[in-house]
């Protein structure tokens, strides 16, 4: 072993440690590698900051931006509706769809790029159905690095193994595109189980960057709400009339903020207290549980579970709370609200006054206003932001920043169609990811689907400094030769052991090697060794090969895979929780690949 070896190791036992206490941040720590590694000559300072222009991490940056511009113009919307409307409220079976469904797409294109364009639906999923983050991320990201084994084409290291098997100058056999599907889909299948199973021991609750919400806290401020609720008035209710006839809001202190006309089929989501409720509408309410209870249960209405008829437009996505403050100039100074027609003007709905030292519920619309007074509003977060971006003078001011924005649903093909060049590129014409996925991303910009702001904000630059400083680390290993003494010390040991032992042998080691370089890095560097290996123990080669290239993409204990590093910040993981959940997912995952080889595949 060189000094440069052992120097080598140092480094990487001194990354874990940062990792696990996190004493600093995990970009921080990425940073950290450009500096030290070419300071104790591990690495050219040329080589230090290669990571930043990699194609790995080029390619991040254009998948984030698509995904936002096809959250922006609303595509991520009609994804998720299908989901949440066949999973409903089940964990289990939204990671069911989402962890399967990102699976799939992961088998067609990079993991990376499935993770990345179904972050935003995940997000707006947790949103929708008041589930932290946390319990969704890290079993999308684990199903789409995994997905990448289903065919040849999934992941880098599986593309590259028929160019690498060759043994005494003479080609092997290579590998069709489905030689590998068997024990990808049971690989799936597994995690899935996996999470199902295990997720409420293993999957932290806290609440990720998406979970905390202006409205909640809202809520939480003002006592007399709690949620909003459904309601349906059936063929056979009791009592129908006018909110205002039926005391809604002045008996039982709960606001109607949306009204479904069942003869009508429309929707009206700023309800007067003139509106008329008929059998057979739906109505949303904000309230307390047991004011709503009381009031559906002495009118002979039925409370809904959930969000139904309004589960798209008064999602946390669409719609929530915002708290305003009359302006020193505003025009409702002096007036009520019914006298200035506020409703139809602002386009959303008063849930509470606070006037001096006293909330009013009930009866906000007959109370003069003053300069100061503070106003409780319910509406869509479109018609909030078009408040407040509103040309001066304004009449209210927000004094909570809000949630949501403007949506683009008129870009929506136009980001479809960006989205289909960058893939086109990538499937017919060969051309490198990054190239390919960056193009696609200038296309959204340059036709209006993203601003370059918002292109710039979407980006996670947390992820994308961590993923640069890892690299340089694994080059050092490459190039220091301390990879190929720790892969040649191990299967050095070994002597001739059972071919299945081997193969395990191998799908560990490539499991550790992939924590610390590249991927695609762990391949080239033990394909060729493993199947010298393979054929030295009377064992088959290409299934060694084979082995390593799908070994390769069990990588789940530190957050040092793309994917892992992508969903990290949003779920608001730590390097613990990685290690927690990824552990057993290691373990499982090289049973479920050594089973399926052994019983399938004659080894």
């Amino acid at each position: 072993m060189t000094p440069e070896m052992l120097l080598t190791m140092i480094v990487l036992v001194f990354v874990i440690v940062l990792f696990v206490f996190e004493w600093v941040r995990v970009d921080v720590v990425g940073i950290l590698m450009m500096v030290l590694l070419p300071l104790l000559g591990l690495i050219s300072p040329k080589d230090a900051f290669v990571g930043l222009s990699s194609n790995a991490v080029v390619s991040i940056i254009a998948v984030i931006i698509m995904g936002a511009g096809l959250d922006k113009t609303g595509v991520m919307n009609q994804v998720a509706s299908p989901i949440i409307k066949i999973a409903g409220k089940s964990e289990s079976r939204i990671i069911t769809f989402i962890g399967g469904t990102v699976g799939l797409i992961s088998a067609l294109m990079q993991n990376i790029g499935a993770a990345a364009l179904f972050l935003p639906a995940a997000q707006r999923i947790a949103k929708r159905i008041g589930l932290p983050v946390s319990r969704i991320l890290m079993p999308m990201g684990f199903c789409a690095i995994i997905g990448g084994t289903l065919t040849l084409v999934g992941a880098s290291p599986t593309i590259l193994l028929n160019d690498l098997m060759t043994i005494g100058g003479e080609k092997l056999e290579p590998f069709g595109l489905f030689t590998q599907t068997p024990i990808g889909i049971c690989l799936l299948i597994s995690a899935i189980v996996y999470f199902i199973v295990f997720g409420r021991f293993i999957l932290p609750a806290s609440k990720g960057e998406s979970d905390e919400g202006v409205t909640n806290a809202l809520m939480q401020a003002y006592r007399a709400f709690e949620t909003i609720y459904e309601i349906h008035i059936p063929e056979d209710a009791k009592t129908t009339g006018t909110l205002a006839d039926l005391g809604v809001q002045t008996r039982y202190l709960v606001t109607a903020v949306a009204v479904g006309h069942a003869a009508e089929k429309d929707k009206n989501f700023v309800p007067r207290s003139s509106e008329e409720l008929r059998p057979g509408d739906d109505l949303a309410v904000v309230g307390r549980r047991k004011n709503v209870m009381k009031m559906a249960d002495e009118m002979g209405w039925e409370v809904k579970d959930t969000l139904e008829s309004f589960a798209e437009t008064l999602s946390r996505t669409s719609a929530g709370m915002a708290e305003t403050i009359v302006s020193p100039r505003s025009e409702l100074i002096g007036k009520t609200m019914s006298e200035v027609d506020f409703k139809t003007i602002y386009g959303v709905t008063p849930l509470a006054l606070f006037k001096g030292n006293r909330i009013y519920y009930s009866g906000l619309t007959h109370i003069t206003l003053n300069m100061g007074d503070t106003l409780l509003l319910f509406g869509p977060w479109e018609r909030f932001h078009i408040l407040k971006n509103h040309p001066q003078p304004r009449s209210l001011t927000f004094s909570t920043p809000l949630e949501g924005e403007i949506l683009r649903p008129e870009k929506a093909k136009l980001a479809l169609v960006w989205l289909g060049v960058a893939l086109l590129q990538v499937i017919f014409l060969k051309m490198q990811l990054s190239v390919a996925l960056m193009s696609g991303a200038l296309g959204m910009i340059i036709t209006g689907v993203l601003k370059i702001d918002e292109a710039y904000r979407a980006v996670d630059w947390m992820t994308v400094f961590l993923l640069a400083g890892l690299i340089p680390l694994g080059m050092a290993f490459e190039q220091t030769g301390t990879a190929a003494y720790i892969a040649e010390g191990v299967l050095g040991v070994l002597g001739e052991p059972a071919p299945i032992v081997l193969l395990g042998v191998i799908g560990l080691m490539t499991s550790f090697f992939t924590l610390v370089i590249s991927n695609v890095g762990a391949t080239v560097l033990l394909v060729p060794l493993c199947m010298n290996m393979a054929m030295m123990a009377g064992g088959d080669p290409r299934m060694a090969a084979l082995v390593v290239g799908l070994s390769a993409s069990n990588t789940f204990v530190l957050p040092t895979h793309q994917v892992n590093a992508l969903v990290m910040r949003p779920g608001s993981y730590r390097t613990v929780d990685y290690a927690k959940a990824g552990a057993g997912m290691t373990v499982l995952f090289l049973a479920v690949e050594l089973a399926v080889l052994y019983f399938f595949y004659g080894i």
